[in-house]
């Protein structure tokens, strides 16, 4: 089996953990900006909410165009490097520049209209070279071999070192605000404009060399080069004629959204609420071992359930885990129960995306079993979008929750409304679309079983035909 060759063979196990290493500076970039770019926005430069909600969706719009854009573009490379790894390095380096310029003020007045016109380019911009390393990452997975279980153990490296770049924000960036912060103003302010700068410059700086990294060691393999000259209604085709990956769009924008809810509220959750934004580390740091705990959920489960099985008992994990920390939070206050409950929820979250990135593998080969043609970076493209659209879904429910309970940026001391009103962004909302997405799933997704078999049987047979075999 492909499982024990990969054991036999240090050195292609060696490329899983340098690719996996890639994604720990994507993390550092995706981490900051969807976690921590609100409490910037509006605790730092005092931006109102309704400023970010037109921005987002217009943020979108352009993505819905850029994204797919985008997957085309890799799918017809054709380099010495490869495929996807010279967009690795391009996209990664841009996006560095734009995460420390989106986090750093060039010395525009805060209130002007310069200030929104830089914010609204920084904000587009970072989606844009998000895009380019997001997109070719992620497209390699279906490129390194077509053994389901030895993709679950490549999708599981990638996203344990992805939970690794996710952990360093969560955990450090709080404390990295306060330390990295001088010439408050305010004493009882413990984020600044000074600690967002330097930390996000050091985030750049990684995000560059672990993509150095990833890009030195990993090799590209079964490859399908893609000659059709591009078209948005080739694009629409390859999203149209796939069921499965509309299918997925949909579910896995509805879980993602929840979790984003969290970690995009939570900063205000612990420094507004709790009174103390360095508690959120010890929260994501208990996050950080269910994390970990996560990844060991399918590789035990999976000798005796089927991956949609698996799936569904993660989604269900996460509900509970959820309503355990409304209970031990919001309302019992406690910061140990809490942090034990969020474990719960994490090992869940991990395994989510863990399954979901090995699903859109499989969404890949579906597409190229219904239509004849092969278009991974398109496909992944939509990945990209879909979480992006779980940010807006994040946005449109966080800063509309601002705006009704009357969230004020100037002090942390808020009302009571909106003490409630941020507890039940953080906690309630984010449960209930899961539990959504869990439906969707379960009555949707086809891509299991026998059809499952078929796909795989049709992929096997193509990579004979062309002579694409595993390396011993």
């Amino acid at each position: 089996m492909e499982t024990t060759k990969t054991r036999k063979n240090p050195a292609r196990f060696g490329r899983y953990i340098g690719y996996g290493i890639g994604a720990v500076g994507l993390d550092l970039s995706y981490g900051l900006f969807y976690s921590y770019l609100s409490k910037y926005l509006t605790d730092v430069l005092l931006m109102p909410a309704a400023f970010l909600l037109i921005l987002t969706p217009i943020a979108r719009i352009w993505d819905g165009i850029n994204d797919p854009m985008m997957g085309v573009i890799v799918d017809h490379t054709k380099t010495r490097m490869g495929k996807y790894r010279p967009w690795i390095l391009i996209g990664t380096s841009c996006n560095a520049v734009i995460l420390a310029m989106m986090f750093t003020n060039p010395g525009i007045s805060i209130g002007s209209v310069w200030m929104y016109v830089y914010v609204a380019v920084m904000y587009i911009m970072w989606g844009m070279t998000n895009t380019m390393a997001d997109i070719p990452y992620w497209s390699m997975v279906p490129s390194f071999t077509n053994d389901p279980n030895e993709r679950s153990i490549v999708s599981t490296i990638a996203r344990t070192f992805s939970g690794i770049g996710q952990g360093i924000i969560t955990i450090f960036t709080p404390y990295a605000l306060v330390l990295l912060g001088t010439g408050l103003t305010d004493e009882e302010r413990q984020v600044s404009a000074q600690g967002f700068s330097r930390w996000a410059i050091i985030c750049a700086v990684l995000l560059v060399m672990f993509a150095v990294i990833c890009v030195s060691v990993t090799k590209e393999r079964h490859v399908i080069y893609n000659n059709d000259k591009f078209s948005f209604k080739k694009v629409f085709e390859v999203v149209r004629s796939n069921d499965q990956l509309v299918v997925f769009m949909i579910f896995a924008m509805l879980s993602n959204a929840g979790w984003y809810l969290t970690s995009g509220v939570g900063a205000y959750y612990f420094d507004n609420v709790e009174g103390d934004i360095t508690k959120q580390s010890t929260f994501a740091t208990f996050g950080a071992v269910g994390s970990f705990l996560g990844l060991f959920v399918i590789p035990l489960m999976s000798k005796k359930y089927t991956r949609r099985t698996i799936y569904r008992f993660c989604l269900i994990i996460v509900i509970i885990g959820y309503i355990a920390m409304t209970i031990c939070g919001p309302i019992l206050h406690n910061m140990l129960l809490l942090s034990l409950a969020y474990i719960i929820a994490s090992i869940g979250i991990a395994s989510m995306f863990v399954n979901q990135t090995v699903m859109l593998a499989d969404i890949v080969d579906y597409g190229e079993y219904k239509t004849g043609k092969r278009s991974e970076s398109t496909t992944f493209a939509m990945k990209g979008f879909l979480q992006k659209m779980a940010y807006t879904i994040q946005t449109i429910v966080m800063f509309s929750g601002f705006g009704i309970s009357g969230y004020d940026g100037n002090t942390q001391v808020q009302t009571p409304f909106a003490e409630t009103t941020i507890s039940v962004m953080t906690f309630v909302v984010p449960p209930i679309l899961v539990l959504i997405s869990f439906l969707v799933f379960s009555k949707k997704y086809k891509l299991y079983g026998a059809l499952s078999e078929k796909v795989l049987a049709f992929v096997n047979a193509r990579d004979e035909k062309i002579g694409n075999t595993e390396d011993m």
